[in-house]
Formats: C-alpha cells, structure tokens, sequence
C-alpha cells in the first residue's frame, strides 16, 4: 500500500490530502482549510484529522508531497516547512510539485490533446504563467516552464511562443485556457476576449493538494523524490523586499516582471540536436560531439534551447546534483550574441536550481576566455577553485579551468 500525504498552500485556499494506492485503486481523500488564513495553524490538526478518519497514523505513509509553488511567498514556505519536518521525523522522502502543473493536471483530463495555458494570480496586476500537455504516454509535460508576466504581457508572449510550442507537441491542436490568473488578465485587459485565445476552462481554479498528490505518485514511482533538507520553494521573483531606500525611490514591494522577448525558452528535443550540434561547433575550438548532448538528453539533465523566428539562438545544458546546479555547456550564436540572449538562459538556470533546492550554480570556464570571465562576474559568480590541465588546447597542449560558483541566499 502506496500512502502519500500532501499540501498545498500556495494562494489564499489551503488544502491537505492524503492519496492511498492499492493495486490498481486509486483513493484520494481531500479537505479544504477554510477561509483566506490560518494555513499555519491548521494544516497540521488537518492532516492529523484526515489520517484519524482513515484509521491511519503518520507512520503509515510512502512520502509526503507539498506544492512548490510559485505563489503566496508564506503559504509555500508553510507548506515545505510541514513536510520537510514531517518526512525528517518518519525517514521518508519527499516530493515537490508545481502549482502550474497542479492545475494543469486538474484539467487536462476534460481536455485531452489540448495545449494547457495556466495562469495563476501573482498579484499587483502579474500572474505565474506556463504551458503543459499530456504526451503519448498520458504523463503531463512542461511546454513552457513558469514565468512571471505582467498581465498586460499574457497575449504578446503567447503570440511569440505559440508556434514553437505546437511545434514541439503537433498533435496537441487545440489550446484550453485555464487557472484563476486568467480572471486578472481579463480584469488588466478587458479588449483581450479571452476565447480568441483558446477554449476557456475553469478561470476560478487553483492548485490542489488533491493533484498535487496524483503528479507525487507518478514522481514517485519514477523515483523522483528527493531528501527533506533539499526541498525548496519556487520562487519566480528574485527579490521579495525591498529596503527602505528603494521603496522611497517607488520601486515597491515586488520588482516588475520585464516585457517578454521575442525568444522562445524551450526544452531541448532530440530533434533539437542537429542544429545544437552545428551552433556547437561554430562558437567552440573543442565542441561537444552529438553523443555528449545525446547522453544529457538520455541522463535527464536540465537541457533547454532558445529561439526566435530566425532560428536557434542558444541553448544550455545543467546537471542537478542535490546541492548544486553544475552548468555543463551554455552557447549563443556568434550573430546572436550580446542581446541578453546568455543572460536569459542563466537566469532560467538560476532559477530551475533554486526550485531543484540547489545551494548555487557551479561552472567551469578557460581563463583565456577573457569574455565569458567577465560576463561571469557580472552575473556574480566567483572562483572557488581550479582544474588543472582540464580542457584540451591548441596543439596538443593542456588548459587550466577556473571553477565559479554563484550562490544563493536561501
């Protein structure tokens, strides 16, 4: 008997559930905390009242599982809190799943080969926006990992990605809309008919500890479950105070989300590999073959490509370990750079290691590339150390690798 207790308290409507897998049944048992506070209090009595019900006692759960978010800067730090502590006291692991990805998973059933637009309230007129289908094998999958747009932003983003997206996934036709984010786009932008768009589905729903649970059981028996003091929130803003001086300068309490690019950030395919190959081979003296991308793709690392209706621009490649993000391989086509097209995809980095729990991001980099040094310390990485003879150089020589690192403060 498979039993995962999960939470999730993301936005303003908490919820406990505890799944129970036997066989091929399947049961899910769901309670709501009611009202817009009292997360913190109530989440604990919740799952101990639910577990009471079924006759159950702590000691009989798999894992425990919480929504990462992004959302409420509390609500998903209560919620990691409890099952990090939790699953430290039992010995069991933990799961992470996103509050996009909960939504989506809420409504792809009604809504099979459809391309899911979610969009979640990120409050001051912004909202958590991603992508998400069901694949051949009926596992959800992130079209577009979450961003944080301004409302304002919705429509021009869709129309710059829509084309890859569809690309990628060609039999999912059909695009549904999805997720209270949706109310506020509408309520920003009343021009913007939001059926132009696509099928419009619930524009009330939030994430649930429900499907939180579902998507923990198919990461689990995927074995994607991690330790309790690795589990983390996502956050999509970097920043979520601001001292006293910037908020005289009227910054406010939240720094803006940017207008979106015309770049698509996208998960790298196999397909992807001819051309990643070829930009490869352009911009280094000694590039990685298409059996090294080959075998990222096959390990599972962190692969993404960035492009533009000119084509590929860029692409990236990290490994999660479960301390740190290590950054394989990062590249932007020699007629592509210095547009910020580098400084998009490692924010992406940055930002996929954050919620993987990862303390920084580590990479390696040859001294004599004056540039990439530069462009590093810009980004405020600093050298922790040094290989010796770690890349290969011009004939037949040996070249020193600095290692960098960027941390963060949790």
């Amino acid at each position: 008997m498979t039993r995962i207790l999960a939470f999730e308290t993301s936005t303003s409507t908490g919820t406990v559930a505890l799944l129970s897998e036997r066989g091929a049944a399947v049961i899910v048992t769901q309670r709501t905390i009611e009202g817009t506070t009292g997360h913190a209090a109530e989440i604990l009595p919740l799952a101990h009242a639910i577990l009471a019900e079924l006759n159950l006692t702590q000691k009989d759960l798999t894992a425990v599982a919480f929504g990462q978010g992004p959302g409420a800067f509390t609500g998903v730090r209560v919620a990691c809190g409890v099952a990090q502590g939790i699953a430290l006291a039992l010995d069991i692991p933990v799961i992470q799943i996103g509050a996009l990805s909960a939504v989506a998973s809420q409504a792809a059933a009604r809504h099979p080969g459809a391309l899911l637009y979610v969009a979640l309230d990120a409050r001051m007129d912004e909202v958590y926006f991603g992508v998400y289908a069901c694949d051949t094998s009926a596992e959800l999958v992130a079209v577009q990992p979450p961003v944080l747009l301004s409302a304002t932003d919705v429509q021009l983003f869709i129309a710059q990605r829509q084309f890859f997206w569809q690309q990628r996934l060609p039999d999912c036709a059909a695009v549904t809309l999805v997720g209270e984010g949706w109310s506020v786009v509408q309520r920003i932008c009343p021009h913007q008919a939001l059926s132009e768009m696509g099928d419009v589905d619930n524009v009330q729903a939030r994430p649930e500890a429900g499907a939180v649970a579902m998507l923990a059981l198919q990461a689990l028996k995927a074995g994607l479950t991690i330790l309790p003091e690795h589990a983390a929130p996502m956050y999509l803003r970097d920043k979520v105070a601001f001292t006293t001086l910037e908020r005289a300068r009227g910054d406010g309490g939240n720094p803006r989300a940017q207008v979106p690019s015309a770049a698509a950030l996208l998960p790298m395919l196999k397909a992807d590999l001819r051309e990643v190959v070829a930009l490869e081979a352009a911009v280094q003296s000694f590039p990685w073959t298409l059996k090294n991308f080959e075998d990222a793709l096959e390990a599972g690392y962190e692969a993404w490509v960035l492009r533009t209706e000119d084509g590929l621009q860029g692409f990236s490649i990290t490994m999660m370990a479960p301390d740190v993000a290590h950054l394989l391989v990062i590249a932007v086509a020699r007629d592509a750079q210095r547009r910020g097209y580098g400084r998009q995809m490692l924010a992406h980095v940055t930002r996929q290691a954050r919620g993987a729990g990862a303390e920084g991001v580590v990479l390696e980099v040859r001294p004599s590339n004056l540039g990439a040094c530069a462009f590093y310390q810009d980004e405020d990485f600093v050298q922790i150390g040094v290989r010796r003879d770690y890349y290969p150089a011009a004939k037949g020589q040996r070249e020193d690798a600095l290692i960098l690192k960027k941390s963060f403060d949790h």
